[in-house]
């Protein structure tokens, strides 16, 4: 666990002592916040139509109107803005030469790749709490369901973690920067859009199709369900991709 927290500090002093996190966060927030304006800006526009014309007003709906898009539209900025944040993981040591003082150091291969990981998903999970700014001020101004806020912090905070796992896979197989960014990019879009291969085939073939797709997983805790066939999903995404990054560095 020591070589395990020195790598998580230095990873993180790094992060904080470049424009890598600064540059996340404000690119992340101004477009999360961008969002979400325009969301409440609609619902708040369709609220005063409807009370203009004596409509009914329980048709409605604060989730479907502004949570649910809004958290679909952060993992769509998820998608674009993670690969830059892991392209530097191991490419850059790598291009440096600090790749092999590292693997020569008494420290394992394991170590190196859970210190590194859990940085990086420590930085991540400052930038979800920030976000919390959002559903506050619906719960200020409405009544929006806990549980399905709730469940779609969960699938971010899942998600998050798979691109995090595949980005520091793509960054471990190349000293390229822009290179690991493409990489990390190109996979996780495959397995964002592979789902809908699902709906041209028929049976076996559509089931596993739809189940490895990362976006279908997201959809239901976004409806507040917390399935354990998405948890051991998300789980062994981002085993997976850890356990080839550790065998990469293993060759390396």
């Amino acid at each position: 666990m020591r070589a395990i927290w020195a790598v998580f500090k230095k990873e993180l002093k790094t992060y904080f002592t470049s424009p890598i996190a600064y540059t996340l966060f404000v690119v992340f927030l101004f477009l999360g916040g961008y969002f979400f304006f325009s969301l409440t800006a609609a619902f708040n526009m369709q609220s005063m139509h409807y009370t203009q014309y004596n409509a009914p007003m329980n048709v409605l709906n604060m989730d479907e109107m502004i949570v649910k898009p809004l958290f679909y539209n952060l993992n769509i900025i998820l998608l674009l803005m993670m690969p830059l944040l892991t392209m530097r993981i191991y490419a850059e040591e790598k291009k440096s030469g600090c790749m092999e003082l590292l693997l020569t150091s008494p420290i394992t291969s394991w170590q190196l790749v859970a210190g590194k990981f859990l940085s990086a998903l420590f930085l991540y999970m400052l930038l979800l709490v920030i976000t919390l700014a959002y559903p506050l001020i619906l719960f200020l101004y409405g009544n929006p369901d806990l549980g399905k806020i709730a469940g779609a912090y969960l699938g971010m905070l899942l998600v998050g973690a798979s691109y995090i796992a595949a980005g520091t896979m793509a960054s471990s197989l190349t000293e390229n920067q822009i290179v690991a960014a493409a990489t990390s990019f190109g996979l996780l879009l495959t397995f964002w859009i592979i789902g809908w291969a699902g709906h041209f085939v028929e049976g076996n073939a559509s089931h596993a199709l739809n189940y490895i797709s990362l976006v279908e997983h997201f959809a239901e805790f976004v409806e507040g369900v917390v399935d354990t066939k998405h948890l051991v999903y998300y789980f062994s995404f981002i085993g997976f991709n850890l356990f080839l990054t550790n065998q990469f560095l293993e060759l390396k």
